[in-house]
């Protein structure tokens, strides 16, 4: 029995050989669909029970919708969609439509699409205990950690945005993800300011490599630049460097002004900005200082 016992355990942690069915499972999916559970077929159940969330979500039944997942994942630990697609129809779906509820007080649609988005939050980094290291779920993590329109769901924005520097940074570490996780990842580090020095390494190593020359890591690396060398640095000068010319410099650091709401660093920003203005001979209604903060998305 020792020796069982012990072989057990490592396939187990192995990943070879599933944990013991708990009781609360073997009742939800029913008598037959544990039987064929229990004789090694926890995945071909899984599929079935799989189709059960999409009549729950048609009716709008959203702890349903989450307790049938939280049964897929008991049946099917290792199958990555049902963690996403779980923690999806919590952040997303069900988030949605309790802040649109009109049946609702506005306060209590305000507590259940944050309890909302929360349960998904829980659901997915659970998902990435059971799946260690897993690049898709630790990807999605950094994801909807640094979604503006989540913000406000998540009280803490420096434990936010290091959580999801961390994620991101696990995923691009495996090898797996493509070259635009490891930008993620410093835009998520660079919103922590505890953590702006070793953003800015980051940022100058993403530089090296011209492939990385999106607008945003260039504002990102021209506002850390700037902090790290506040009296060093004329920031008017800094950004021709970084940019290459006073049209592009200023057409990316206005959208990046314009994007307030997503708390990237701005140091330097408002400084440059009026320099090109002036060299580039803009009319004053066309400077940015007189247009309002934007909502829309960057170009990345």
């Amino acid at each position: 029995m020792p020796v069982e016992v012990a072989l057990t355990g490592g396939l187990r942690a192995a990943g070879l050989f599933p944990s013991p069915m708990a009781i609360d499972t073997r009742d939800k999916i029913g008598q037959t669909s544990a039987a064929v559970a229990l004789g090694g077929l926890r995945t071909l159940v899984a599929t079935f029970l799989n189709l059960r969330w999409l009549t729950y979500f048609s009716e709008r039944r959203w702890d349903d919708v989450h307790d049938t997942f939280n049964t897929l994942v008991d049946l099917a630990p290792r199958t990555t969609y049902y963690w996403e697609t779980g923690a999806w129809n919590q952040v997303y779906n069900a988030a949605a439509y309790y802040e649109h509820d009109s049946q609702l007080p506005a306060l209590r649609r305000s507590e259940a699409w944050r309890a909302s988005i929360l349960r998904g939050r829980e659901f997915l980094e659970r998902g990435i205990r059971n799946n260690p290291g897993n690049p898709q779920l630790n990807e999605y993590l950094g994801f909807v950690l640094t979604d503006r329109n989540k913000f406000q769901a998540f009280r803490d924005p420096e434990a936010t945005f290091a959580a999801a520097a961390e994620a991101y940074r696990i995923a691009a570490d495996s090898g797996e993800a493509l070259p635009f996780v490891r930008r993620f990842q410093l835009y998520a580090l660079a919103r922590v300011p505890s953590r702006n020095a070793e953003a800015l390494a980051l940022a100058r190593a993403l530089y090296q490599d011209s492939g990385n020359r999106t607008p945003t890591l260039q504002c990102v690396y021209f506002a850390l630049e700037v902090h790290a060398n506040p009296h060093g640095i004329e920031p008017h000068t800094l950004a021709l460097g970084i940019f290459g010319n006073a049209a592009d410099a200023y057409e990316s650091l206005s959208r990046y002004w314009l994007r307030a709401g997503e708390r990237f660093p701005i140091h330097g920003v408002a400084d440059a900005l009026k320099g090109l203005e002036s060299e580039l001979g803009l009319p004053q209604d066309r400077r940015i200082f007189h247009q309002a903060p934007s909502q829309a998305t960057s170009d990345e």
